[in-house]
């Protein structure tokens, strides 16, 4: 079988609707009974019903979660459960934690909630913002943030792709700063629909009090490698892995060099397992070569598993 590497989305690719075409699975229907019962919630209602549910960061959290494990879940069935490597763009590296075997999957129900609730708490609602950043190079990124920066925050904090990058910080400097990129050069600067203004320096106290949350939870050594989005490194210590989720919480996403980490490991092949196509999309330009593949409804579903069976 072709080598490859298993990626889960993040918070962001959540839609209603989204898991409908696995509706008479019954691995996916299993794996959100658990879900629901374990934190007491109807998910799969939130994912099928015309709602504002799911857009709630507390329930988003574990819905990308639940999603990617179920998807995750009926790869395994398939055969396909030796991957290289796994990875997750920022909520989705739980995800990969909890594939890789270094906690259980109630467990990173549990941590993902609670990651949620210390991240909406951090900052007032209204008060931060993120942005989308499209068509320039991530220096110029950079060095437009630290122009304005001020008793404000306005921070690069996704390096998702090459010409694609997203800032956040407080909402009123970056309204008013968006036109400072489109005067650098930048095709789009549009503000994200979320409140949370995640990886940056004002998720410094939440990242403090979910350091105290993990340290007493016992994390297993990884079965699979884990590539860390904060860094593109890979570590095996409990005590180094809880580092990186506590240092990710309010430092930038490096997508672009965990990628590149991955494909110096000699896959060219990068599965995305969960819903939506956002990471098939950015690793389509970081990965010209390879196979991107999605698991996003059941026929790309059955695609990728017969691209690998095959």
């Amino acid at each position: 079988m072709t080598q490859y590497t298993i990626l889960f989305p993040g918070q962001g690719s959540q839609s209603v609707g989204m898991m409908d075409t696995f509706s008479d699975h019954p691995i996916v229907k299993t794996t959100f009974d658990e879900a629901s019962s374990f934190l007491s919630k109807d998910f799969w209602r939130m994912v099928t019903e015309d709602n504002s549910d799911i857009n709630q960061t507390e329930n988003t959290q574990p819905i990308m979660l639940v999603s990617g494990i179920a998807l995750w879940r009926v790869l395994a069935a398939s055969g396909i459960d030796q991957p290289i490597a796994v990875a997750g763009h920022s909520l989705g590296e739980f995800t990969a934690l909890v594939a890789a075997g270094v906690i259980s999957f109630e467990e990173g129900l549990a941590i993902v909630t609670q990651r949620a609730k210390l991240m909406q708490s951090a900052v007032p609602d209204q008060v931060g913002a993120m942005a989308a950043i499209l068509g320039l190079e991530d220096e110029v990124v950079v060095r437009v943030c630290q122009s304005v920066q001020s008793d404000e925050v306005m921070e690069p904090v996704n390096f998702n792709s090459p010409g694609q990058v997203v800032i956040a910080g407080h909402k009123r400097l970056i309204e008013q700063s968006l036109v400072r990129f489109k005067e650098a050069g930048a095709k789009r600067a549009l503000l994200l629909p979320v409140s949370v203004p995640s990886h940056c320096s004002l998720m410094i106290p939440a990242s403090k009090l979910f350091a105290d949350f993990l340290a007493p939870i016992a994390f297993n050594e990884p079965q699979i490698s884990i590539i860390h989005n904060v860094d593109g490194k890979s570590y095996r210590q409990e005590d180094a892995i809880k580092k990186a989720l506590v240092k990710q919480l309010c430092n930038p996403v490096q997508w672009t060099q965990s990628i590149a980490s991955i494909l110096e490991q000699g896959t060219t092949t990068l599965i995305e397992c969960g819903p939506g196509k956002v990471l098939t999309g950015l690793n389509k330009r970081m990965n010209k070569e390879g196979l991107n593949l999605a698991t996003d409804n059941l026929d790309t579903l059955n695609a990728t598993i017969e691209s690998l069976n095959g």
